[in-house]
């Protein structure tokens, strides 16, 4: 059993013992010291908090707990059922509620779920307020309401529509230039809420041939749920059976997008930010952000416009912040996971489809073509598991003093930028793992840089 408190929020196995895992009396622990840290840090004249959650098998088990705590707390609920994690962050600010809790673990397998936390702006806590909640709940610091100030609950299954709706007024989504396109579309939704938003946000936009892969919303993932390459062999093959012109696959909780061509090579889960970047920056420059581990090409499109691309750490509120901080008009995440603050600070792959759909519309080139628009570059994604005798911070201080005669970048974990590419190693947020990215313009370099910093990694901490 395994429970990970970080900034990302908190993330467990289901089942086991208290402290052991993501069980009911860890849950109700740590929805209370949320409940407990909002009452305190937010000015708001309302009392609701907004819960959602993806199809995972515990999802009802876990929202149960999650609401009744909130309703012992003295908050009013607003259970928005069903839900991906941008439709639950733009509820927050539509319900205008003063926090909201998403229930899911994103791409993590299905014995796992999480709390992801939530402000009163329907963005993620900073690492600051993360660590408050953590404090408070360790000290068991909250108190629950007298029975006459129990809170209220209300189901609300309407956000799902009002996200899609928010999206087609976007200036930059045509949905009549998608409509004129024809395209059939193929998505995996990999039994998930994405198979409720997917389809539902593909028709709105005019698409009328879509061939869909696992949009039950069941929990039970056919398989691996983060859309890497690797995992994705049972859509590009029928995108090839079935002629279809796009692929997208997104995760359980539809903030990650994969873009799949029409003769089934994969577009890149790191160009899906890039490609969309590029149609954003055509019509409205302006500056760019992502994390440390994503691919130069951003920054290569950016500079492209005559703007300034901006690295920030590793995890959405970071690059949040870059892009608050530089006035970046789009930014997110190398993983698939595109931001677009015309809609809302937050990773959304239902923005990112219908960006996309207007973008590949209007260029008039199939998706193939319109990737080999793009700088060239490859990452190699690697990680290795964390043992209780390794020492990180140790490892990253020698690993940093090895390569000192090249420029690092130490804001998280260490990146070192060589002249043909760069290594990015740090410590996941989400899972017992060192990651090591690497990137170059040929997958043997990059591949030769990462085994070269594993290997250090290993003599240094004799694994």
């Amino acid at each position: 059993m395994t429970l990970i408190k970080s900034i990302s929020g908190i993330r467990g196995t289901i089942g086991g013992r208290a402290n052991e895992g993501l069980n009911p009396l860890d849950i109700t622990k740590f929805t209370a010291a949320y409940a407990a840290w909002n009452k305190k840090a937010i000015t708001s004249k309302s009392n609701k908090i907004v819960v959602g959650r993806d199809a995972r098998i515990s999802g009802e088990m876990v929202s149960h707990v999650v609401i009744g705590t909130l309703l012992g707390m003295g908050f009013d609920v607003i259970n928005i059922g069903l839900a991906s994690t941008p439709t639950t962050e733009l509820a927050v600010t539509m319900e205008s509620a003063r926090g909201g809790i998403i229930l899911t673990a994103s791409h993590n397998p299905k014995q796992w779920n999480a709390l992801k936390l939530l402000n009163d702006k329907g963005e993620f806590l900073n690492a600051e307020e993360g660590e408050e909640i953590l404090r408070l709940a360790a000290e068991n610091d909250f108190v629950f309401a007298d029975v006459d100030e129990i809170g209220k609950l209300t189901d609300n299954f309407t956000y799902t529509k009002k996200h899609i709706d928010s999206i087609l007024k976007l200036d930059l989504v045509d949905a009549e230039a998608i409509r004129k396109a024809n395209f059939k579309v193929a998505i995996d939704c990999v039994n998930s809420v994405g198979g409720i938003a997917v389809p539902a946000l593909l028709k709105a936009l005019g698409v009328t041939q879509v061939e869909e892969l696992y949009c039950e919303p069941n929990g039970q993932f056919p398989h691996n749920p983060e859309p890497l390459p690797e995992y994705l062999t049972e859509i590009s093959s029928l995108i090839k059976a079935k002629k279809a012109d796009v692929g997208f696959v997104v995760d359980p909780d539809v903030d990650r997008l994969a873009i799949i061509n029409e003769d089934g090579s994969m577009f890149g889960e790191e160009y899906t930010l890039v490609a969309i970047a590029d149609y954003v920056l055509s019509h409205t420059p302006g500056n760019t952000a992502s994390n440390l581990s994503s691919t130069r090409a951003l920054r290569d499109v950016t500079e492209k416009y005559g703007c300034q691309y901006t690295a920030a750490a590793v995890g959405e509120v970071n690059v949040v912040a870059a892009m608050k901080a530089t006035h970046s008009v789009i930014g997110g995440e190398g993983n698939g996971g595109v931001i677009y603050p015309a809609s809302h600070y937050g990773r959304d792959a239902l923005v990112g489809i219908a960006l996309f759909l207007t973008q590949l519309a209007k260029s008039g080139k199939k998706t193939s073509e319109l990737r080999a628009t793009y700088p060239e570059y490859y990452i190699s994604k690697n990680k290795i598991e964390l043992t209780p005798q390794i020492d990180v911070d140790g490892v990253l201080t020698v690993i940093k003093a090895c390569y000192k005669q090249f420029n690092i970048n130490d804001i998280d974990g260490v990146k070192i930028d060589f002249p043909q590419g760069w290594v990015h190693l740090r410590k996941s947020n989400t899972e017992p793992i060192i990651r090591i990215y690497s990137e170059a313009p040929t997958m043997e370099q990059a591949d030769k840089f990462a085994q070269a910093i594993i290997e250090e990694i290993k003599r240094i901490a004799k694994i």
